[in-house]
């Protein structure tokens, strides 16, 4: 068996959540003349790809340090949605079981292909990355929920959509042109689409449901699209933790590894060896496009 990274790398230049505090390293020893380096790290729990734990948003729920390894490692569904959701659009249950199978009891990772925009990348884009992916409205959360899901992955800042959080206030001139695409697309004022009663729904309505999200993939995610495959996330066994910094990966048979490679060789690379699919990019480059036309 080998391993296909889907973590995103992390460093003082990863950012975190908008307003959660990003990750500060330094030195408190060095080889000369303490004979060993040592460093101090200060960040969030909500940077680099991480887990989002119940007790984020809800209060009786489990810590990290609760979760079952069965409910960390299980088959999951990968699925692509970056031929079909750009900025700011609102992705469905039928979209998602369009392109890929998806089982009771499956653990369900959305690429939205946004990760293309992360800091890693040469597309890099923070502010499309963390304020105008798109995201899920409560039929995707209801069918999460009868499905049964373990826990659902995006490559993106949110499992929620960010017009759907406190960024909407945060950041007028994108709500502005969200505004534009709801009213375009669904007839409706974003606020009324998204009211009051909507709020984070993908947090405050899933977390009691022990429904969690991974926020932040990314890695290798272009090699394994539309598929099955067995995913493992690993955070620490954080007591008291709401949330945690951790390595996700797939899982593969050692001749499918040995494809997968000869397919990374053919595909660029980020600056950390990651391979990536650019026509990604273009679809979703098109797809915004005509909703802000």
């Amino acid at each position: 068996m080998k391993f296909i990274d889907l973590t995103i790398p992390l460093g003082v230049a990863t950012p975190p959540w908008p307003t959660y505090e990003p990750l500060q390293l330094k030195y408190f020893k060095r080889l000369a003349p303490n004979g060993a380096n040592g460093q101090l790290l200060i960040h969030s729990n909500h940077l680099g790809t991480h887990l989002d734990g119940e007790i984020h948003f809800h209060t009786p729920g489990k810590d990290i340090a609760s979760l079952d390894m069965d409910f960390l490692v299980h088959e999951a569904a990968i699925v692509d949605l970056s031929d079909i959701a750009g900025d700011y659009d609102v992705y469905t249950s039928q979209m998602v079981e369009e392109r890929v199978p998806v089982k009771e009891g499956d653990i369900l990772i959305i690429h939205t292909g946004y990760h293309h925009f992360g800091w890693d990348m040469p597309t890099a884009n923070e502010i499309r990355y963390m304020v105008m992916h798109p995201g899920p409205d409560r039929e995707f959360a209801e069918w999460a929920k009868a499905k049964k899901l373990r826990w659902i992955g995006v490559d993106c800042g949110s499992a929620d959509h960010p017009m759907n959080t406190i960024i909407r206030d945060w950041m007028p001139r994108q709500a502005r042109q969200a505004e534009r695409v709801f009213q375009k697309k669904f007839g409706t004022p974003l606020a009324q689409y998204f009211d009051d009663s909507k709020y984070q729904l993908m947090h405050l309505e899933m977390f009691p449901y022990g429904i969690i999200h991974a926020e932040c993939l990314g890695g290798e995610i272009d090699l394994l699209l539309n598929r099955r495959v067995t995913v493992g996330m690993f955070p620490w066994r954080f007591v008291d933790g709401e949330s945690c910094i951790s390595r996700c990966v797939a899982m593969v048979e050692d001749a499918e590894y040995q494809k997968l490679m000869a397919q990374k060789a053919n595909l660029p690379k980020t600056k950390f060896g990651d391979a990536f699919d650019p026509s990604h990019v273009e679809r979703l480059n098109k797809i915004s496009q005509a909703n802000l036309a």
